[in-house]
C-alpha cells in the first residue's frame, strides 16, 4: 500500500502566506508536492540540499528552460518545518529521453561555475536517511573499493537475492575501471523523469539535485535511468557519444544505480531486469 502523503500543516501555510486556497495533492509529478494558487509546497529530505537549490535556482537563468522560482516564507526563508516552497511551472515527464539530455548539457554549462556545496564532502552518517544512500552509491562508483564508505557508515548490507545479485554485478564492473581526467562541478544527478513537459513550451525542472561529479557522468546517469526503466532505445547510448569520457562515465553512472538497488531500503527486485539490460549495453562499450 502507499504511504498516505502528508498535508502541509496550518503554520507552514501561514507562514508562507498561502492560506486564500486548499492545498491540492500533487500526487508523482513534483514527486508529491501540494499545490496551492501558484505555488507548490514539498517536503524536503534534507534542510541544507532544499535552501542550497532554491538560492540557485533564484537566480538562474538557462535558454530553453523554464525553472521553478523559490517561493520565499514571509520571514525570508526558504524552508520551513521541513517544507519548501516553489513557483508552480506545468507540465509532467514524459519519455522524450535527447531532450532530457540537451537539458543536461545546457543546464550544465550554466551552472559549471558554481562552488562545491559544503554538504558534499559529508560522509554518510547514521541514522541514514535517502541522502545517505545515494551520497554512499556515488561514492561506490569511484572509491578503490567499491561500497568501502557505506561499509564505513554502518549500513546493512543487501540480503534479499537481487541486492546481493546488484552487489556481484557492481564489484565485477568496478574491475573494468580505468582512471579518468575530468573536472568535477555541481550537476543535477536526477534528471530522468524530473523534467517536466507541456507540449512544445520549453521544458522544465523543479530542484537541483546536485553532485561533484563531471558533467558527463551526469548525461550518463540519465542514460542509464532511461534505458533500465524509460523504454529507451540503444541508439541513445550512441547518440549522445561525444560527450567526454562516455564509456567510463557510462560506467560509473551503471554502478551508481546497482549501488542505490543495493543499499535502499525500499528497492523492489522488479528494478533490476531494466539494470541487466544496461550492464550488457555497457559491457559492449568498454
Amino acid at each position: 500500500m502507499n504511504a498516505v502523503p502528508v498535508e502541509p500543516p496550518d503554520h507552514v501555510l501561514n507562514t508562507f502566506g498561502l492560506t486564500a486556497h486548499p492545498p491540492i495533492a500533487m500526487g508523482e509529478s513534483w514527486i508529491g508536492g501540494w499545490r496551492v494558487g501558484e505555488v507548490v509546497l514539498s517536503l524536503v529530505p534534507d534542510h541544507a540540499r532544499a535552501a542550497w537549490s532554491a538560492s540557485v535556482r533564484e537566480a538562474l537563468f538557462v535558454e530553453g528552460l523554464r525553472i521553478a522560482r523559490p517561493f520565499r516564507a514571509t520571514d525570508g526563508r526558504y524552508v520551513v518545518s521541513g517544507w519548501r516552497a516553489d513557483t508552480y511551472i506545468a507540465g509532467a515527464p514524459e519519455p522524450r529521453h535527447d531532450e532530457v539530455l540537451s537539458v543536461a548539457d545546457r543546464l550544465h554549462a550554466s551552472i559549471a561555475g558554481l562552488e562545491r556545496p559544503r554538504f558534499l564532502l559529508q560522509p554518510p552518517a547514521p541514522p541514514h536517511t535517502d541522502v545517505d544512500v545515494f551520497t554512499a552509491a556515488d561514492r561506490a562508483a569511484w572509491e578503490d573499493v567499491p561500497l568501502r564508505s557505506a561499509r564505513a557508515a554502518g549500513m546493512g548490507q543487501p540480503t534479499s537475492p537481487d541486492g546481493v545479485e546488484s552487489v556481484e554485478i557492481l564489484t565485477t564492473l568496478a574491475t573494468l575501471r580505468k582512471p579518468v581526467d575530468l573536472p568535477s562541478q555541481v550537476v543535477h544527478g536526477d534528471l530522468f523523469g524530473t523534467v517536466l513537459f507541456a507540449g512544445a513550451a520549453a521544458p522544465g525542472i523543479t530542484d537541483i539535485v546536485p553532485y561533484w561529479r563531471p558533467a558527463s557522468w551526469a548525461a550518463a546517469v540519465v542514460v542509464v535511468d532511461s534505458l533500465a526503466w524509460g523504454g529507451a532505445d540503444e541508439g541513445l547510448v550512441h547518440r549522445w557519444a561525444d560527450q567526454p569520457e562516455w564509456p567510463q562515465m557510462m560506467l560509473r553512472a551503471t554502478i551508481f544505480r546497482l549501488a542505490v538497488h543495493a543499499l535502499h531500503p525500499r528497492s523492489t527486485s522488479g528494478a533490476l531486469p531494466g539494470l541487466r539490460r544496461v550492464v550488457e549495453i555497457v559491457r559492449l562499450l568498454l
